[in-house]
């Protein structure tokens, strides 16, 4: 065969050049089937077709550079992962074919042999190319494994130091044992605790360390730590002094594993119980015990008075008295904590004087709330005498960084319970007690009465219950007819709260508004009173052409509110109902605080022209006397005083003279509580304006008082509207 003769590398012509593209794009793509290629398939192809230049110009060469150009090539083949045997065997069959169909290299017959030398090279690179990879990778893993055993073994030291150093100047003792016992490593701390040296330890035997009593109970401890059973053990121990004496401690035990996770010796740590012990004592006496005075807590006292009721005399039994230091808000907001605390000191070391002779148990509750248990003897003082000797002692003022303060207190006193009563009945019967005495104002006391703790309880239980009840409907709106004496025509409405719990029945209105201010309810359940009366009276003006007044009546709270003014012009806006038929009764009670804060809000509806009425329970309140003082539209007068009296005494003189006053200082007068046509005729002879009572209406609900409304109006209206309640989303 001839051979053609050597020569540059001719550039392809265009058909030349596309049909290397194509043979490049034929061997990319079966490459890419084979397995896995580290680059996109069109990065794939174009390093293929530079490939597939390379070896067209080694062909045209004639002599294969097997240390140049083909040696890279094979050695990119690899980098590719195309270097696999059944890789090679596609190169090697694609382009064995493809380059003799290569127009550059035509007629094929002369060709062939440089194009066989040409691959053979290539194929031979490639065989080298992987070998020099696989042996890089060798001495990469070699090196690697030195590592790994250089780190290996500088960790191990590392930790063997760490766990000297630790074990050294460990508070705890260390005990490292094999598994039959035998001591390998003490430190010096274990050796402290038992009196002798480390050394001396070493090679004993863990287990005659133990007292006897214990040493076979912890044997077998150990021997269901190596059996896997558990983890670990911890648990109080006595190990023996040199000198023979006990020594509490606490002991953690647990297993070292060596190669193949097998057990290899036992670890064990003590610490000395005898600190622990204290402060564990110390932490269950704080725990029971107030800081500040020293006396039990509640719940020492709760524990210890179980034990007291059932050890006390079956006659004699126990006396209980809940006492609460009043002023204690006073001396801490106006001589600082320091001081109030002194004083509580002073009060808990009175109460120590005092109760000295009994045998009794004091506690203090919380901030200013005491608590004292007596169990009674034949010579314990009554109840009475009790308290007045606890009054005397606390009669003198404790001085306090030079102040002389104050002991009063309010008492709340349960004597001689029932045995069958538990001691969280007796602290509620009397705390309910203590509640009593407080509301009674400053040093007074109340004795627990069982009918009274039962209606405290009960109106408790309504007072918690109504604001559920509220929110259900279940609270509702009551009316009753504000009448004109001077022809018994109707001037008007008042607005009022009835609910009818299913146990107790229907309720008044001053009964609601007192379970009501019990809860904080009041606020709410005014302004929804107050928007109700408003739509029904509105309602009553659209349908009857009745123009009447509406009276709404306040509590304390509610006329010292600071939302007031912001509740009531939010009503009458809402409402459109206009603020000179609006009469808002103000307690003349609430008149009286030095904040005077209702004092300014009375002035404030004025100003907004709602007409402010004074409620005057009494003879004595001083209802007339502020009336000049402030903008008051009325007073209301309570009826009910003329009751007792005859038409010719004294008090029935003064309370006809009564309306003449309110006139006088600018003031039409209501009468409340008008029972009877001869009352009536009093009052109105008298000079009274309007009157509410039996005698012109009982409260009703709003579509019973319609009926009557509409027999006098002009016209009859179709129906009365329904009167809403609270949704749970309507802001209050």
């Amino acid at each position: 065969m001839t051979e053609p003769s050597r020569r540059t590398a001719p550039e392809p012509s265009e058909d030349g050049r596309r049909e290397r593209g194509l043979l490049a794009r034929k061997w990319a793509y079966l490459l890419g089937g084979i397995g896995y290629v580290p680059l996109e398939h069109a990065s794939f192809e174009t390093e293929l077709a530079a490939l597939l230049d390379v070896l067209c110009a080694e062909v045209h060469r004639g002599e294969p550079d097997r240390t140049g150009s083909l040696e890279a090539a094979g050695a990119r083949l690899v980098e590719l992962n195309c270097a696999g045997g059944q890789a090679l065997t596609v190169t090697m069959g694609i382009l064995g074919k493809g380059l003799l169909t290569l127009p550059e290299f035509q007629p094929a017959w002369e060709f062939a042999e440089r194009v066989v030398g040409v691959l053979g090279a290539l194929a031979a690179s490639v065989v080298v190319a992987v070998q020099g990879a696989t042996l890089a990778q060798q001495e990469n893993l070699k090196l690697s494994l030195l590592k790994a055993v250089r780190e290996a073994k500088y960790e191990l030291r590392t930790a063997e130091a760490r766990f000297d150093e630790v074990a050294t100047s460990s508070a705890s003792g260390i005990l490292v044992a094999d598994l039959d016992g035998t001591l390998v490593t003490v430190n010096a701390a274990a050796g402290a605790m038992l009196g002798r040296a480390p050394d001396e330890l070493t090679g004993t035997d863990l287990f005659e360390l133990v007292h006897p009593d214990y040493a076979p109970v912890l044997r077998e401890d150990y021997r269901t730590l190596l059996a896997g059973e558990v983890e670990r053990i911890k648990q109080s121990q006595r190990l023996l002094h040199r000198d023979g004496e006990p020594v509490s401690v606490t002991l953690t035990a647990s297993l070292l594993r060596g190669t193949g996770d097998e057990p290899s010796h036992f670890v064990t740590v003590v610490e000395d119980g005898t600190e622990l012990l204290l402060l564990q004592n110390e932490l269950n006496r704080q725990a029971l015990h107030d800081v500040l005075t020293g006396l039990p807590n509640r719940q020492c006292f709760g524990t210890r008075m179980e034990a007291a009721l059932g050890r006390a005399d079956p006659e004699l039994g126990v006396t209980l008295l809940r006492l609460e230091l009043d002023t204690f808000a006073v001396v801490r907001n106006g001589l600082g904590e320091r001081a109030a605390e002194q004083l509580l000191i002073a009060l808990a070391q009175r109460l120590k004087s005092v109760m000295a002779g009994e045998k009794a148990l004091l506690a203090r509750f919380g901030e200013a709330e005491f608590a004292v248990l007596v169990e009674n003897t034949p010579d314990t003082p009554d109840p009475v005498s009790l308290v007045h000797e606890l009054r005397r002692e606390l009669a003198e003022p404790a001085f306090v960084d030079g102040h002389g303060l104050g002991l009063s207190v309010s008492l709340g006193v349960v004597n001689r319970p029932a045995q069958h009563h538990e001691a969280a009945e007796l602290l509620r019967e009397s705390h309910q007690a203590l509640r009593r005495a407080k509301a009674g104002g400053h040093g007074q006391w109340e004795l627990s009465h069982p009918e009274q703790n039962r209606l405290d309880r009960t109106a408790d239980a309504l007072a918690a219950g109504m604001p559920g009840a509220f929110e259900h409907g279940d609270v509702q709106a009551r009316f009753r007819p504000l009448v004109r004496l001077a022809d018994g025509a109707v001037h008007g409405v008042e607005v009022l709260l009835g609910w009818e719990p299913p146990e107790v029945g229907a309720l008044s209105d001053e009964r609601c508004r007192r379970l009501a201010e019990t809860t904080g309810l009041m606020l709410p359940l005014g302004e929804w009173l107050l928007r109700t009366g408003c739509r029904q009276v509105g309602w009553w003006r659209q349908r009857l052409d009745r123009d009447l007044r509406l009276l709404v009546g306040l509590s304390p709270h509610q006329a010292a509110d600071s939302d007031l003014l912001t509740r009531v012009v939010g009503v009458l806006e809402e409402t459109r109902f206009p603020a000179g038929r609006l009469l808002v009764e103000v307690p003349v009670r609430a008149l009286a605080t030095d904040l005077g804060e209702a004092r300014d809000n009375l002035r404030a509806l004025a100003d907004l022209g709602v007409r402010p009425v004074l409620s005057a329970c009494g003879l004595g309140d001083g209802a007339l006397a502020v009336v000049t003082d402030l903008p008051v539209h009325g007073v209301r007068l309570d009826g009910g005083l003329l009751d007792d009296a005859a038409p010719d005494s004294p008090v029935a003189e003064l309370l006809r003279e009564l309306p003449g006053l309110a006139h006088r200082a600018g003031a039409e007068v209501i009468v409340d509580g008008l029972a009877t046509a001869d009352r009536a005729r009093f009052w109105l002879d008298a000079g009274a304006e309007l009157a509410l009572g039996e005698h012109c209406g009982a409260p009703c609900r709003p579509d019973e008082l319609t009926a009557t409304l509409g027999e006098t109006g002009r016209r009859t209206p179709s129906a009365s509207p329904r009167v809403e309640h609270p949704r749970a989303d309507e802001p209050q």
